[in-house]
């Protein structure tokens, strides 16, 4: 890939996953603070300041590397976990549900406006192709993180939503497996199961449900 090609993907995309990991840990925060727990909120991390969130390694430099070694085909990282006590939540096990859930729900709503902004800007017969393809960037970045971060598996949001509906003795051996499960997420990643198994399908039923709430304002803008 030719640099003057890398540094224009890295403009697309930078916005757009700036956004969808600050947006994320801060929902996560906000809710946390709704239902007791302001562990958060004391550490300075109920913000939409990228910084507060940015990890080095995982947002920054795991994501560069893994885009040179694989020209691009594969791409992870993550950003500073938002503190949680759950146990400081008015009524832990039910309530954990609501703040993991609630970083996946800000990825979908922000993906949703990302697709508004798309339709808006076609209507409006911007060709720009720079701005076109940051929010067909925002859509993928904020699906992809609505569906991978839904893995029913700690330490994701969907292994914890997992662990406030199971009874007590269930939930609590699928809290044992936290301590390793990103190492078996990334297990599964590399060996496919996690992409073809999950991601597609999950992704495809929210681009699918995008294309519905749209198509209203579609059909208004042509």
């Amino acid at each position: 890939m030719e640099l003057s090609e890398l540094i224009q993907t890295v403009l697309i995309y930078a916005l757009p996953v700036l956004f969808a990991i600050t947006i994320h840990e801060a929902a996560h925060g906000y809710a946390a603070r709704h239902f007791g727990d302001n562990t958060a909120a004391m550490m300075g991390r109920i913000t939409l300041n990228p910084i507060k969130h940015i990890d080095p390694v995982g947002t920054i430099l795991m994501p560069l590397l893994l885009y040179f070694a694989t020209s691009g085909a594969f791409l992870f990282g993550y950003a500073k976990p938002v503190p949680v006590r759950f146990d400081q939540l008015r009524h832990p096990k039910r309530d954990m549900i609501w703040v993991a859930l609630a970083g996946p729900a800000s990825n979908f709503v922000q993906a949703l406006l990302w697709g508004v902004a798309l339709v808006v800007l076609v209507g409006a017969g911007l060709n720009e192709r720079f701005f076109l393809e940051m929010c067909r960037a925002g859509i993928l970045v904020n699906l992809v993180m609505w569906a991978f971060n839904l893995f029913p598996l700690p330490p994701l949001d969907g292994g914890r939503i997992l662990v406030g509906l199971l009874p007590w003795k269930q939930a609590h051996a699928v809290a044992r497996i936290e301590p390793y499960g990103f190492f078996i997420v990334m297990a599964l990643v590399i060996a496919g199961v996690v992409g073809s198994y999950w991601l597609r399908p999950l992704m495809n039923l929210g681009y699918g449900a995008i294309d519905l709430v749209l198509s209203p304002l579609i059909a208004l803008l042509r």
